[in-house]
């Protein structure tokens, strides 16, 4: 262990030692799990403690923690606490039962659902990783793990505590409840007013978090650590994808140019991102049938293009490259691209079940490996994966939540890294994309102003008029010209530039995060309020578009992917509730003898019942008939 894993070590110990309930909320990727699992090993080898012990964390995490138990601390008897229904009940049968293991792991979804077994247990330690998943005190993850019977609780997160005050007390409420039973008067201590200045409302959170709260930042302890390097690759786009992208305009015309519903802009946003990706992501864009791999897949999207330039300038150096997007069917593209090229590869996205997973991490990672590239939804590949022998990560689309595409990022900058990490965002230029981007980045910025400042207004999500502005960025360069934008560019010169545009954006940030520290808030402002674009005229759509009219094709209107799902993240809210499939009629129970023939075991019967007349007589037949 390092240093700095030994002294978090220690923390955790000096809480057990004082009864205290605690927050490990150390940057991605230095170690939290070995922390943790040496925790519980100390328990177990010094103080004499089994457990039982339970971990809840994502499900896509748990072969992870079941591998680092067996590498790190093999005395613990861990047990995973997953599958369809035979399997739970033959683990809960037979494995999780008392005195048979030390440490159950098991998913969220898991201890909700088997929450009736899990209560049977006093538990020593509930550890709950990705601890931001209960924030919200109402959700049924937050109440179920509340039902729980255990000593201690030990939350373990990479993210930062970034929103407001009412999730912190959240999280507080879940380990202290018996200090922190008061949303209210937690408010009341940490309000700012005339008399409570910004700088006392700090200390007073510092004062709060310090005995429950350790965190540590790469930049402070891991300083052997290669440093990470981000650069925006800019890139144009192809005719056919200009030809969608003004087709999407035109048809939403009236929503783009009056202002509509901030769920509508959602979905043309959705499909201008989409567009800007691949065009073949949209029904009947792809030639066929027969449909044939070709160069036609790579030249018919400027991101295609731009990686088929960049992946053999990588393998040539040895590098090792994660691929990102948040579309599985990009994911399905990006498949078919690299067997085309003759890429070796592997795969994970949400449908990718536990076994696949950790064997195709284990594929990637084992040395001498010749899987060049591992494909990865941002969403299921971001969390509790490492990939430490890929340096480059390219992210081909950027989530709208910033902090996502950072734990991507973290799969390969973390520690074991032995090479600089390289991160290539993709970016469509004069689209939709550079305006999420932008906003990414701002509140990336403001995401820090918020730990040092202690400033936990509540975060924006994504509204309408910023939705207007991020669909009309580019409208005009769109229509001005139906040719392909795509350039001829070497790709040392695409990074080149792209350094050059990533260090604007970076001195852009740095004046923007001036700027807002010197922000006065009060009652009325909203420090995430960034719309720097207020004052550029607006151009007028429905002449920009009856200039530039072009009849947009026909295509049969199919969602790929649960678009609701994709944006609750900008919508905070959850998806709609799905129709009620049909109930299942319930099937009678049958046992084995109401299969055989009756009318045999009649005949056998009565043969049975003469034969014993015959040895016994009638007096057998009146005296034991009940019996028989």
């Amino acid at each position: 262990m390092r240093d700095y894993q030994l002294a978090g070590l220690n923390w955790l110990i000096r809480l057990y030692e004082n009864g205290i309930n605690g927050i490990l909320a150390d940057e991605m990727g230095l170690g939290k799990t070995l922390q943790t699992i040496s925790l519980l090993g100390y328990l177990h080898e010094f103080r004499g403690i089994t457990g039982p012990h339970m971990v809840v964390a994502p499900k896509s995490t748990l072969g992870n923690w079941m591998k680092e138990i067996q590498r790190f601390c093999p005395v613990l008897r861990a047990v995973k606490f997953l599958g369809n229904p035979e399997e739970r009940n033959h683990i809960r049968e037979n494995l999780l039962a008392p005195g048979k293991f030390d440490v159950c792991v098991t998913s969220f979804e898991m201890a909700i659902k088997e929450k009736t077994a899990l209560r049977r247990f006093s538990w020593r330690y509930i550890i709950i990783d990705e601890a931001h998943r209960i924030k919200n005190e109402n959700s049924l993850l937050s109440k179920t793990m509340r039902l729980f019977s255990t000593n201690y609780r030990l939350l373990i997160t990479g993210t930062p505590l970034q929103n407001n005050l009412h999730e912190l007390w959240s999280l507080l409420n879940f380990l202290l409840p018996e200090i922190f039973s008061s949303a209210e008067t937690f408010d009341e201590w940490f309000q700012i007013s005339g008399e409570n200045d910004q700088h006392e409302v700090v200390q007073q959170l510092h004062k709060v978090l310090r005995p429950f709260l350790l965190r540590r930042l790469k930049s402070d302890v891991e300083k052997g650590l290669p440093p990470k390097k981000e650069t925006i690759l800019k890139v144009g786009m192809s005719e056919m994808q200009k030809q969608y992208y003004r087709a999407l305009l035109q048809k939403d015309l009236e929503v783009i140019n009056a202002g509509g519903e901030r769920k509508r802009l959602l979905n043309i946003a959705m499909q201008l991102r989409k567009c800007c990706n691949h065009p073949y992501l949209f029904q009947g864009a792809e030639p066929g049938p027969p449909y044939t791999t070709g160069d036609h897949l790579i030249e018919n999207a400027g991101k295609m293009v731009l990686l088929d330039k960049l992946l053999p300038k990588l393998k040539a150096r040895d590098s090792r490259v994660l691929i990102f997007s948040q579309m599985t069917r990009l994911l399905d593209i990006l498949e078919d691209y690299l067997m085309y090229r003759g890429y070796q590869y592997c795969r994970i996205d949400g449908n990718t079940g536990g076994d696949d997973r950790d064997a195709s991490i284990e594929a990637f990672n084992k040395p001498g490996s010749e899987k060049f590239i591992f494909l990865l939804s941002t969403r299921a590949g971001g969390l509790g994966i490492n990939l430490a022998t890929a340096d480059i990560v390219v992210l081909y689309d950027s989530d709208w939540n910033p902090q996502v595409d950072l734990q991507a990022q973290d799969r390969a900058h973390r520690i074991g890294q032995k090479k600089e990490v390289q991160v290539f965002r993709f970016c469509t230029e004069y689209t939709i994309e550079e305006k999420v981007i932008e906003r990414a980045y701002k509140k990336l910025a403001l995401d820090a102003l918020v730990i040092q400042q202690g400033r936990l207004a509540e975060q924006k999500a994504v509204n309408k008029d910023e939705l207007l502005q991020m669909v009309r960025f580019g409208a005009e360069m769109v229509f001005s010209s139906k040719d392909s934008t795509i350039t001829d560019e070497d790709i040392d010169r695409i990074i080149a530039r792209g350094e050059e545009a990533t260090a604007q954006l970076d001195a852009k940030m740095k004046k923007f995060t001036e700027d807002a520290i010197k922000f006065k808030m009060d009652d009325t402002a909203e420090l995430y309020d960034f719309d720097d674009d207020k004052e550029e005229d607006k151009p007028d759509f429905k002449k920009l578009v009856s200039d530039n009219w072009i009849e947009p094709p026909r295509r049969e209107r199919k969602r790929n992917y649960s678009e609701s799902e994709y944006f609750k993240q900008a919508l905070r809210q959850g998806a709609p509730a799905k129709p009620r499939e049909p109930r299942i009629p319930r099937m009678p129970n049958l046992h084995d003898f109401q299969f055989f023939n009756t009318q045999r075991l009649n005949e056998l019967y009565e043969k049975e019942v003469k034969y014993l007349v015959l040895l016994e007589g009638e007096p057998w037949r009146s005296g034991k008939a009940a019996a028989l």
